[in-house]
């Protein structure tokens, strides 16, 4: 398995390497720049900013000094590969390390909290669905479900803000730093993953408990509740690990919609503000760090597998 995991990080290099290129190339391609505004500056002005940022160099000039495959003004190596994301263009004073210092933990607290009620929701509701398969409760936990699915973030959350905030009084409308203000967000962001989660547990239980070696486990006289939890879940959750990657780093690396409505200062507007803004660094710097986080998450699945099922091997 060492083996394998060395090969794995290995790949990784020259897949985000790739994606480097790819996302720098887009983000240029994107008609305008980064100093233009609805009332426009005087062109000597945007001219000694695209000179201080580098922006008249030619293309590939502006990504070998992003990288830092060459040497700055004063003859050091400050590029991407030594950890530098570069400076913001629309938040001036601030460089990209800087906003992913200050606002990458809070979505991370918020994404791994609704990646847990997705799995602790999710999961249960599914095997429960598909082992009282076309009953009342295989109906209802579907239903649930079904709603999680159908209701978008932007229903949800002002939805939980109305009844639980300032009907019941239960959670602060908005904020951060407290407990009680990542409840609400939390279930809002959990509660669509809980349904696609509960949905794939179902099918997945549902053609795992046909399996001849589940029928095998019960004639040995195995309770009903250790065939379940030793042979027919752990197989049957192989599916759900595969999904849990991507889900893993959205969430991780923030939501938009649900930071906007409860005012959480995380890093999910910068996925989308950097594009109108042609903030080319945050731009490069966001979906770099969504492909690592992406990259990772796929290894630590592939390594799941070994540990689901025995006869899966890594050479």
């Amino acid at each position: 398995m060492g083996r394998y995991i060395v090969r794995r990080v290995l790949w990784m290099i020259p897949v985000l390497f790739f994606i480097s290129i790819v996302t720098f190339a887009l983000a240029h391609a994107v008609p305008g720049g980064p100093f233009d505004r609805e009332k426009p500056l005087p062109a000597e002005i945007v001219a000694n900013l695209n000179k201080h940022y580098g922006l008249d160099q030619p293309l590939w000039k502006q990504y070998t000094d992003y990288m830092g495959f060459t040497r700055n003004p004063s003859g050091e190596f400050a590029g991407l590969l030594q950890g530098n994301f570069g400076p913001s263009y629309a938040s001036r004073g601030r460089t990209v390390n800087d906003i992913f210092a200050a606002h990458l933990p809070v979505s991370a607290t918020l994404g791994l909290a609704a990646l847990a009620i997705g799995v602790g929701m999710g999961v249960p509701l599914g095997v429960i669905a598909a082992l009282k398969q076309n009953t009342i409760w295989d109906y209802l936990t579907m239903g649930v479900a079904i709603f999680g699915v159908s209701v978008p973030n932007i229903v949800l959350g002002p939805l939980f803000i109305l009844v639980f905030a300032l009907t019941l009084g239960w959670f602060p409308v908005a904020g951060w730093g407290r407990p009680e203000q990542l409840v609400m967000p939390a279930i809002a962001l959990g509660l669509h993953e809980s349904a696609i989660i509960a949905r794939l547990t179902r099918a997945s239980m549902l053609q795992v408990i046909r399996e001849d070696y589940i029928r095998t486990a019960r004639s040995k006289g195995l309770s009903e509740r250790m065939v379940m939890v030793r042979h027919a879940l752990k197989n049957a959750f192989i599916p759900v690990a595969t999904i849990l990657g991507p889900m893993f780093a959205a969430l991780l690396t923030g939501t938009f919609v649900v930071e906007q409505i409860f005012a959480i200062p995380g890093l999910g507007k910068y996925f989308v503000t950097s594009i109108t803004n042609r903030d080319y660094p945050v731009v490069m710097g966001t979906v770099l760090l969504y492909a690592v986080f992406l990259v990772i998450a796929n290894l630590l699945v592939d390594l799941t597998y070994a540990f689901l099922d025995p006869r899966i091997k890594f050479t």
